[in-house]
């Protein structure tokens, strides 16, 4: 840092000062060090987003959990298909798992409520996870950019969606290997799931804790065709997995039969 002095005697015109004579210090931009730290910004943003596109799984279908399989054409996620999931942000989760235990980068937009210990505990890699909690009116934006580097997109539409936004963002998917989930109703989607009934179990005669919750989960395909095909899940099982439910009524063992009810756990 130069002093007042020190800049008149090099031809600057001096600095004034105060009552006591003291030179004033003389604020000076660093514009090499700011540019250096934004050149380094840069480039860690372009060497992250290389990493995210070297890893991308490729495959003609994205892999998606063996409970869900049933409830998808193929039994897995279509590349550069479109999927609708209303109102439950576990069973979005669960769209997103097994894609991500085999190597794909996820990102989730516009879903404050995404949490981080449960999509651990669903089996989300974390390392390979984007969010952006609050995109605001540029939703849609971010959703396309991140695209470009994520394999599955979830994101809760947070305006209105025109067809000419969904064919551009469609044929982005379609290029870069991707696929789409929304949370909430989206155009087109290919395939609509939907939680149309369930029960909770675990609270006996006003005490206990809820364990875990039997829901049956509806798929219902483009533009309502086809016949739509339902699903006994657990959503989640007591160890706070998604799987399969056993029918009720089942066979157990030799012959007999076992029903699944409330189980009563003292608080």
């Amino acid at each position: 840092m130069q002093t007042a002095t020190a800049l008149q005697s090099s031809g600057a015109p001096p600095e004034p000062t105060g009552r006591s004579g003291a030179a004033r210090p003389v604020r000076r931009v660093d514009h090499l060090g700011d540019a250096r730290a934004t050149l380094e910004r840069i480039t860690s943003l372009r060497s992250r987003v290389t990493e995210m596109e070297s890893t991308r799984v490729d495959t003609e279908g994205l892999p998606t959990a063996e409970a869900l399989a049933p409830l998808l054409p193929g039994g897995a996620i279509r590349v550069g298909g479109s999927y609708a999931v209303q109102e439950s942000v576990l069973l979005a989760i669960t769209m997103l798992q097994a894609a991500s235990a085999a190597g794909a980068w996820c990102a989730v937009v516009g879903v404050p409520s995404f949490g981080i210990e449960a999509a651990a505990a669903a089996g989300i890699d974390l390392e390979r996870l984007v969010l952006v909690p609050d995109p605001g009116d540029q939703w849609l934006t971010v959703t396309a950019a991140l695209a470009d580097v994520a394999q599955i997109v979830l994101t809760r539409p947070l305006g209105r969606v025109v067809p000419g936004d969904v064919s551009r963002l469609s044929a982005r998917l379609r290029q870069r290997g991707g696929a789409l989930v929304a949370l909430g109703s989206w155009p087109g989607a290919d395939v609509t799931l939907r939680v149309t009934r369930s029960e909770w179990s675990g609270i006996g005669d006003g005490h206990g804790f809820l364990t875990e919750r039997r829901a049956t989960v509806s798929a219902s395909g483009r533009a309502g065709a086809g016949r739509p095909v339902d699903a006994e899940l657990l959503l989640p099982a007591a160890d706070g997995t998604v799987r399969a439910a056993v029918p009720v009524g089942a066979a157990v063992g030799g012959g007999s039969s076992s029903v699944l009810r409330p189980v009563a756990v003292a608080s």
